[in-house]
């Protein structure tokens, strides 16, 4: 039915590699903004998460508001993922070791909200020695689109056995995405959502939940047989 024994894993990369509320916080500040701490900015939900919770809202807001704002913020976020931005510990030496093994093919898809994403990324991963031409793929999907068609695309595409496939990310839609493309997930609560919001509010069990980067790359490796 399938052509090989090839294992699949498919990578998140904002707030599940890489440390996504630290570069979008050094941001802000370069424009005299104050997105928050992270416990707060994980219970905030599209506008309030990116301009800020209610305590910072106001300030943000008048600031943020027009074309013209929102270019420079975009334009100081995508500076700050090239130059400043960084992966969580742990993650360049899994991704590398990822790569590395003959019977796992791995990839990345994406949100990332930059321009030129992928010139972005490249930069980002460069700077930890990782160059992600040797991903078997890497996706950019739009804000608004879920990413079920792009893991069953990239499982297919390489007739992998749903059973030997998994699937990464820090939010519920990345949950749903994995079961509803058949494939195992593993989701973080140290990126955009938190242990409680993944729990209580959309019952994902604890027990594909990791709470650090560390727990996180332990239960990656555990599970596709990599040395810890």
């Amino acid at each position: 039915m399938y052509r090989n024994k090839d294992r699949l894993i498919i990578i998140d990369a904002d707030g599940t590699l890489i440390d996504a509320f630290a570069a979008i916080g050094a941001a802000f500040v370069r424009h005299g903004m104050d997105i928050g701490d992270l416990e707060r900015f994980q219970k905030r939900r599209n506008l309030f998460k990116y301009l800020g919770g209610l305590k910072e809202f106001p300030r943000n807001l008048a600031k943020h508001l027009g074309k013209h704002g929102r270019r420079e913020l975009l334009a100081s976020l995508t500076d700050v993922y090239r130059e400043e931005a960084s992966l969580y510990p742990g993650m360049a030496e899994l991704l590398r070791d990822l790569i590395e093994a003959a019977d796992i093919r791995v990839g990345i898809v994406t949100r990332n909200i930059t321009h030129e994403p992928e010139i972005t990324l490249a930069r980002l991963f460069a700077r930890h020695d990782l160059d992600l031409g040797r991903l078997d793929f890497l996706h950019y999907v739009p804000l608004r689109q879920e990413k079920t068609s792009y893991f069953k695309a990239a499982r297919e595409a390489l007739e992998i056995n749903p059973a030997r496939a998994y699937a990464c990310g820090d939010e519920h839609k990345d949950y749903v995405a994995a079961l509803a493309s058949g494939i195992h997930p593993f989701i973080v609560a140290y990126g955009f959502e938190d242990h409680v919001r993944l729990t209580r509010k959309f019952a994902i069990p604890e027990e594909v939940i990791s709470p650090t980067p560390q727990a996180f790359t332990a239960c990656v490796r555990h599970a596709l047989d990599l040395p810890s």
